[in-house]
């Protein structure tokens, strides 16, 4: 059995329906969005469980070697250059333990939203879009797909028309906005159906962002939102 990345869970007040595991940036932890679960003010009886993995501490070639939690390392800011398919895959396959515990615990892969911000957002469009059971959504904030040469040979179909949302700043000097909208032509060209949003904000989170997704996320599980 696979150890399971150390995570921060935010539990429902009662039976737990649905979970969501959000991916934090580079050189955050699982605190870093912890405070949203509450700006979202999605309903209690939609019973979601939040999930915060902390990521690795890894060297970071672009921090002059620093050690610090990421996701994979970055070896400079040309995302589209040489990319680290070692960590890569090392956290996709974290990640989809991450889903399995959630299977365990009785969650429907199908009531599973996976959500990541820049470094988390990559993991996520990554790992969601190859693996093997129906997730509920996709969501990437502030991010891009990594190898993306490789998506088409190693995408799975089950995940093909699974809701997927990107959302992006116009103003973002660390994952410029074009990265993003390369990766959503990509996803575009092999067949899935994005829902791309942008905003006039830098590499971070906007207010009506936040409201978007709460309305993104009550409509995917099918629940009331709340006044």
């Amino acid at each position: 059995m696979k150890t399971l990345l150390e995570t921060i869970e935010v539990k429902p007040p009662g039976e737990v329906k649905a979970s969501v595991i959000w991916l934090h940036g580079l050189g955050a932890d699982g605190h870093d969005f912890l405070p949203i679960v509450r700006e979202l003010n999605l309903p209690d009886q939609a019973g979601i469980r939040f999930v915060f993995p902390h990521a690795p501490h890894i060297p970071v070639t672009i921090n002059g070697g620093m050690r610090m939690r990421a996701w994979y390392d970055v070896y400079s800011v040309d995302f589209g250059a040489t990319q680290d398919e070692k960590g890569i895959r090392q956290s996709e396959q974290q990640l989809m333990a991450l889903i399995e515990n959630e299977l365990a615990l009785g969650v429907a892969a199908e009531s599973i939203l996976l959500v990541g911000f820049s470094q988390g957002g990559a993991i996520v469009l990554h790992s969601g879009l190859r693996y093997p059971k129906k997730l509920a959504s996709i969501i990437s904030l502030s991010s891009y797909l990594p190898l993306a040469s490789q998506l088409a040979e190693e995408a799975h179909i089950t995940n093909q028309n699974t809701p997927l949302l990107m959302m992006h700043g116009t103003q973002d000097p660390v994952i410029p906005i074009h990265l993003a909208e390369q990766s959503l032509s990509i996803l575009q060209k092999l067949g899935y159906q994005v829902d791309w949003r942008h905003y006039d904000m830098p590499h971070s989170v906007h207010p009506q962002q936040i409201r978007e997704l709460r309305d993104w996320m009550v409509r995917i599980l099918n629940v009331k939102a709340p006044d």
